[in-house]
């Protein structure tokens, strides 16, 4: 597995990242008619949470994924639990009803791996790095890509 390419780690304490995640529900908000959300675990659990209850969204699903081990190493992606084929379905199929939430992308191989299911849905993370950028449609805070953020999670 690769080492992650971290000259320098950006801390973010629970009250930046609540406040990120209003943010991004904020810049969310009158962009679509999403009947759901889509969670990326773990990462997106927390985000999700708080831009469901800021835009109203009651249906949560989660797809969930394996790519970084022990918080240090960046590995092989594996999807543990795919998206849902009734959230799938929504409005027409391919996503076109769902809001995908995580925290961060990095590489671009997560958000590729969800637009490969989800070819229609709206994708929002609260950091985003260079390479993993042109994948989401929207997103709050740019980071450079030799950046470790450090997440209250792993805090």
């Amino acid at each position: 597995m690769a080492e992650p390419r971290s000259d320098k780690a950006f801390p973010v304490s629970w009250d930046q990242f609540h406040r990120d995640a209003r943010a991004l529900a904020w810049r969310l908000s009158g962009q679509g008619s999403w009947q759901a959300i889509v969670c990326v675990t773990r990462g997106g659990l927390v985000p999700a949470a708080i831009i469901a209850r800021e835009l109203g969204i009651r249906l949560i699903e989660t797809m969930c994924v394996a790519s970084y081990h022990e918080y240090k190493e960046q590995g092989g992606l594996e999807v543990l639990k795919p998206v849902s084929r009734e959230i799938v379905d929504l409005a027409g199929g391919k996503g076109s009803a769902v809001l995908v939430i995580d925290d961060l992308v990095d590489t671009g191989e997560t958000a590729r791996t969800v637009r490969d299911m989800l070819p229609k849905a709206h994708f929002a993370t609260v950091y985003a790095k260079p390479a993993g950028r042109p994948l989401v449609d929207t997103f709050i805070t740019d980071v450079s890509q030799n950046t470790w953020i450090a997440f209250p999670l792993e805090q």
